[in-house]
């Protein structure tokens, strides 16, 4: 397998610059997402590595090799649409095959390297069969096991599993992880869903507007976001974000408080922050809890919504200044809609932003 490194990547259309000047890397056997919102320009930075897309400035390197004017078919790559892309009058097996066909490989080695794929991915009972006959599960399988056969350096997926339901969804996601460990291949991964992105990931690139916010395994993302941006877009329900005021400041402790918040000490975060300044306040749904006896840093409001999912209760709760938080209670608890609440978090846990929205 390969290394892939995007050093000072960029992508114009006219005189508007997509992709702006990214710096990838990408180990030998990494398994690394993309994740971002609609427009971020994730899938095209995909095509640009595929070369599917002409590269404007920048390098891109396979394997210690510059492949910018490369044919897709001579970088070692292969891919799998969120279309399936299979033929519908060919059986699952000229489907697998069809690569290695065009490419002129003797029927016996197509046999061998199409029945070795198939057995990867469980499906040699269905090597017969028709796209017609298959579920969608089952076709985004034979989408997958064409990119096998070629025994590529690459793997790259833009959004293989947005076609599917939720359950087929989950299904498929533990199926790709099992085939990353049992292949140790290079893999390159597309998704707008950020659950995808944790569950996959050994590094996750999150991108906005054709820029790399943060790059980190998922845990580190999820415990250390560089900004706003990325503390809002990982993570399931969002982070709650809080307007408050820096109250006090000393060497390692900072005193927020509002109009909807008791005063709370927190660690004082690396921002170069003054008195009196507003900030937001982030704190995950996880870590709100209903609050019992006399606890410093709590959040006022009342309950608007709740939805209870069994093993916990998702509130939405109007705070006293009329903005919302939602809170994630880890057990099935009974709220009353219009019942007064006091939330608590473990300020250990909360996060600081300048009220710009940057890190």
């Amino acid at each position: 397998m390969a290394d892939v490194t995007l050093h000072k990547l960029v992508k114009r259309y006219d005189k508007t610059d997509i992709i702006k000047g990214v710096d990838i890397d990408i180990k030998d056997g990494e398994f690394t997402v993309f994740v971002g919102p609609s427009g971020c320009g994730k899938s095209t930075l995909l095509r640009m590595i595929a070369g599917l897309e002409d590269i404007t400035d920048g390098t891109l390197s396979i394997d210690g090799k510059v492949v910018n004017h490369l044919q897709p078919k001579d970088r070692s790559i292969a891919m799998v649409f969120q279309s399936y892309a299979i033929f519908p009058h060919m059986t699952v097996r000229e489907n697998m095959a069809f690569g290695l066909t065009i490419a002129g490989i003797s029927k016996q080695e197509k046999d061998q390297q199409v029945n070795e794929a198939a057995k990867v991915l469980q499906m040699e009972h269905l090597l017969e069969r028709r796209p017609s006959q298959l579920s969608g599960g089952q076709r985004q399988r034979v989408a997958i096991g064409r990119a096998i056969v070629r025994n590529p350096k690459v793997f790259l997926f833009d959004e293989p599993l947005s076609n599917l339901d939720a359950a087929l969804r989950m299904d498929m996601r533990m199926e790709i992880a099992k085939l990353h460990k049992k292949l140790g291949a290079t893999m390159i991964y597309v998704t707008h869903d950020q659950v995808e992105a944790m569950t996959l990931a050994d590094k996750i690139v999150v991108l906005k507007g054709g820029e790399v916010q943060q790059i980190g395994s998922p845990m580190e993302l999820f415990h250390h976001p560089a900004n706003r941006f990325v503390a809002g877009f990982l993570g399931s329900p969002s982070m709650n974000f809080v307007e408050a005021e820096v109250l006090a400041i000393d060497a390692q402790t900072i005193t927020l408080g509002s109009s909807v918040l008791d005063p709370v000490v927190l660690p004082k975060p690396e921002l170069a922050l003054q008195l009196g300044q507003t900030v937001e306040l982030g704190i995950r749904p996880q870590y709100l809890q209903p609050q019992h006896g006399d606890v410093k840093g709590s959040l006022h409001g009342q309950v608007s919504l709740t939805e209870r999912l069994g093993t916990e209760t998702i509130l939405d709760v109007s705070l006293t200044d009329g903005k919302k938080v939602i809170a994630a209670i880890g057990q099935d608890q009974l709220f009353q809609i219009g019942e007064n609440i006091r939330l608590h978090f473990d300020p250990e846990r909360a996060h600081v932003f300048v009220k710009s929205g940057d890190a």
